[in-house]
């Protein structure tokens, strides 16, 4: 027997994300009709899913996908923002979250980072984006353009207990 690689899709792994999988979004009672030469037919779940665990767990570019087991590298792209879009991702996270606090148990109360390797989201509230605003504080400054940033915690104030 063979040693699993860690981009390999397990059949137990794949039975936990198939219900989660968005499903196609169509417009309620249009019939669809392929035309003759009208595009490719959709990719399988489980292969695009597949591929997108190949990407995110040996890191390679999208257009290094190979062809012959996965498809088109594009296509698979554009399915992995559509169901990063219906946060597939994040409840696959919760949900591995959840089954890992149940085998193992979380300590939710005490959580500890490394300040030292983890940028300080919450800088921006006290300084301005760049030199210029540095003396604007929270809503005076303009923000910078970034993703946002879900706190487990809403606010938090120093000598406060977690």
């Amino acid at each position: 027997m063979s040693a699993i690689r860690s981009w390999t899709v397990s059949d137990a792994l794949w039975e936990r994300g198939e219900p989660l999988i968005p499903p196609p979004r169509r417009a309620k009672g249009r019939a669809y009709q392929r035309k003759p030469g009208g595009g490719r037919k959709p990719l399988p779940p489980r292969q695009v899913f597949e591929a997108i665990v190949y990407v995110l767990r040996t890191g390679i570019q999208w257009k290094a996908l190979p062809t012959d087991l996965y498809g088109s590298p594009s296509s698979i792209h554009k399915y992995f923002l559509a169901w990063k879009r219906a946060g597939l991702f994040v409840r696959l996270w919760r949900q591995g979250l959840a089954e890992y606090d149940d085998l193992e148990g979380i300590a939710w109360a005490w959580q500890s980072s490394d300040t030292g390797t983890v940028k300080a989201p919450l800088a921006q509230e006290a300084v301005g984006p760049n030199p210029t605003d540095r003396g604007k504080k929270g809503h005076d400054a303009q923000r910078p353009g970034r993703r946002p940033w879900n706190p487990a915690v809403d606010t938090r104030r120093r000598g406060e207990p977690a």
